[in-house]
């Protein structure tokens, strides 16, 4: 019999050229396979050419604490993403002077906001070469209430595998109905509500080629539509009518363990779970029932935990059980608070692990993900950057006009993705815009220092690794 040749059998130079060409997810599973693997995914002749693409050659000696290039890249790329540098590539575009209601940043850079009933989007590629970069959305005759990003693909208007990563814009009004955006016009208008439509789904329901998005209103009635179906009007995208609630429905989401269960939340403050794979139209699929105290402000899952805000407390609730888990106490004026729900499981009285305080008047704006958190208010103009896992304070940026120091204009919206985010402010004379893009930045926050850092306020995260020597 002969002898088998696995990749492990192959030069590990010849590994690490072949490894130049993969993407990081790639190299991250490559450096799980084993310790060989794991060997050649972490050589410098893989990372040089990360480093040498995506960072500046003299920010190599920023980070020279780091033991090769491997981690020198991470570092850097880490440090993008907390925003720890003070020359991102910004521009500021002036509005009316009338109150944000809803900000969106999309992955191609376009900035989404409305006010009132209108809808404005600028688009950064054109502001940067020089074409006409502003779109305005007028069709909705009302206060527009909720606004969403969907994948272009799950709709009708999806044509071809270029348009794969695009989103489709879908917002709901007062003026009780809601529209599908493509290209600057509106390709659909969803209309079933016996009054204002208050809330949208944060995410399609359902898996394959039949998703939805669900719409909650001032009727009370949770309505499920499809974004496939064809006709100016929207003709047959009504799925489902799904009653239950008695008072307007105000918050709702989809579960992050199952995308066919549904939460809304109604304005009396009773939370509802729907099972959206059994619904059919004037009938009742509701899965949970329960409440909260308080009027509700905000819901988001994590996998099945569902943490609702309301009133001046943050309750979670386990999908699976319908149990409460924890419900925390907010206070504070001027702060915002980070808790670890693990350390506070079990509890009658949860502590706050981190505060982060320092704002001007309430805290009405918070951004959280692995690498940062960003804070803002609306009597603030200024927005607070934190590293997570320490809450030390590593920048902040204004979101007012510098030619109004006086106007009392705080951050009235805010959108966060990846190395870039988005504030938008209401001052006397006009509303102010501020656009600001860390990938190319180079010059690190002076404060920012790898040395003494604060050490991590939360559980190791190293105390789930099932051995010591593991490969991962």
């Amino acid at each position: 019999m002969e002898n088998s040749t696995t990749i492990t059998d192959m030069n590990a130079d010849s590994l690490a050229e072949c490894g130049r060409y993969l993407d990081l997810q790639d190299l991250s599973n490559m450096a799980m396979s084993c310790k060989f693997l794991k060997a050649v995914a972490y050589s410098d002749s893989i990372w040089q050419r990360w480093f040498s693409e995506h960072c500046p050659q003299q920010m190599l000696s920023t980070f020279s604490q780091a033991s090769g290039v491997r981690e020198s890249y991470l570092a850097k790329r880490t440090a993008l993403r907390q925003f720890k540098f003070v020359d991102p590539l910004a521009a500021k575009f002036r509005t009316d002077a009338k109150p944000f209601n809803h900000l969106l940043l999309d992955k191609n850079n376009d900035i989404v906001f409305s006010q009132g009933s209108m809808i404005q989007m600028i688009k950064m590629g054109s502001v940067f070469s020089g074409r006409d970069f502003l779109v305005t959305l007028s069709d909705h005759k009302a206060r527009v209430t909720c606004m969403r990003l969907f994948p272009l693909s799950e709709t009708s208007v999806f044509r071809s595998k270029t348009q794969q990563e695009e989103n489709v814009l879908v917002t709901s009004s007062c003026d009780h109905s809601i529209r599908l955006w493509r290209k600057g016009s509106c390709h659909r208008c969803f209309k079933g509500h016996n009054g204002p439509v208050s809330s949208l789904s944060d995410k399609l329901l359902g898996d394959g080629s039949g998703k939805v998005f669900a719409s909650g209103g001032e009727d009370g009635t949770v309505r499920l539509w499809s974004l496939s179906s064809s006709g100016k009007r929207g003709q047959q995208a009504l799925k489902a009518t799904l009653y239950g609630h008695t008072k307007p429905v105000k918050l709702m989401s989809v579960a992050g363990h199952k995308t066919s269960l549904l939460v809304t939340i109604s304005k009396d403050s009773k939370v509802r779970v729907w099972d959206t794979t059994t619904s059919a139209v004037r009938s009742s699929c509701c899965v949970g029932m329960t409440s909260v105290l308080g009027a509700p402000v905000d819901v988001k899952f994590d996998e099945s935990l569902l943490y609702v805000a309301a009133g001046s407390s943050v309750a979670t609730i386990d999908l699976r059980t319908m149990q409460r888990v924890i419900t925390a106490a907010i206070g504070g004026y001027d702060k915002a608070m980070l808790w670890d729900i693990r350390k506070s499981k079990g509890t009658l009285k949860p502590e706050p692990v981190i505060e982060l305080d320092g704002h001007i008047g309430p805290v009405t704006l918070v951004h959280m993900d692995p690498y940062k958190i960003v804070t803002g208010g609306l009597e603030d103009d200024h927005v607070s950057v934190w590293e997570v896992e320490t809450g030390t304070q590593t920048n902040t940026w204004v979101c007012s006009s510098d030619e109004e120091p006086n106007s009392n204009a705080g951050c009235s919206a805010m959108a966060v993705d990846g190395c870039r985010f988005v504030t938008a402010s209401c001052g006397r004379e006009d509303g102010l815009v501020w656009f600001r893009d860390f990938t190319d930045a180079t010059c690190p926050v002076s404060s920012f220092s790898h040395e003494d850092k604060p050490s991590s306020k939360f559980w190791d995260p190293q105390s789930y690794s099932d051995t010591e020597n593991s490969d991962d």
